[in-house]
């Protein structure tokens, strides 16, 4: 019996929009990103698609790409988890500026380096930003030494993976269809788990922002298709 996993990449935010590193900068969506997501809803419920379960991160770019892909696709009955573990990448001090202005400053290079690496860090936040971060509401249960500084795609892999393992992939074993709407790079994580994607590879996958990824999994939650909807 195959199981079905969905990505949702959150719809276009005010910061992709502006160009700016976005991270843990909890950021609202564009018109377009609105857009986007009610669109993702319609097509999964054309595709016939229907939810178990739905797990998103506490940022609200991500839960309200979920809510309206359950509204529109009727299904807002389906329960929904809420877990940091899932959110974007930590840009670190690079969150909040401009792309292409810091491209101009320390070269296009290395900025994609710091931005498509596998395992190399950005620079990381200072202490005052540290703790304006970790006194925030949505992580008052988080114990502070698990909160990032700035992450690779290797340490956000290291965040997520376990709750991949205790609660989504458990899931899947039940035989329960489940949705993670969720970042670029928290979804590129586990991807690159569930594809077996390369350290190499991983660099040149790209979930484009709103449109459903659809993981047709065998018993051992190995990919038998994949396909965008």
């Amino acid at each position: 019996m195959t199981k079905t996993l969905v990505f949702v990449r959150h719809g276009q935010s005010e910061w992709n929009l502006a160009n700016l590193f976005t991270g843990w900068k909890d950021v609202d969506l564009s018109e377009k990103g609105v857009q986007e997501a009610i669109e993702a809803g319609k097509k999964i419920k054309e595709a016939g698609i229907e939810f178990d379960v739905a797990y998103t991160s506490v940022l609200k770019r991500a839960n309200k790409t979920l809510n309206y892909v359950l509204e529109y696709s009727d299904q807002l009955h389906v329960p929904v988890y809420k877990t940091w573990r899932l959110n974007e990448r930590h840009y670190g001090a690079l969150q909040g500026l401009n792309k292409k202005e810091t491209a101009d400053k320390y070269g296009e290079e290395q900025v994609h380096i710091w931005r498509r690496s596998y395992d190399v860090l950005p620079p990381a936040i200072d202490d005052e930003t540290f703790e304006a971060l970790a006194s925030e509401p949505k992580y008052k249960t988080v114990p502070k030494d698990l909160i990032p500084r700035g992450e690779n795609l290797k340490t956000t892999l290291e965040r997520c993976l376990p709750y991949y393992e205790d609660h989504i992939a458990k899931d899947l074993l039940e035989n329960k269809t489940v949705i993670i709407a969720a970042h670029g790079n928290s979804l590129r994580a586990i991807a690159k788990h569930i594809e077996k994607i390369s350290d190499e590879d991983i660099m040149d996958l790209e979930i484009p922002t709103g449109k459903p990824l659809v993981y047709t999994l065998d018993d051992d939650l190995n990919v038998i298709e994949k396909k965008y909807l």
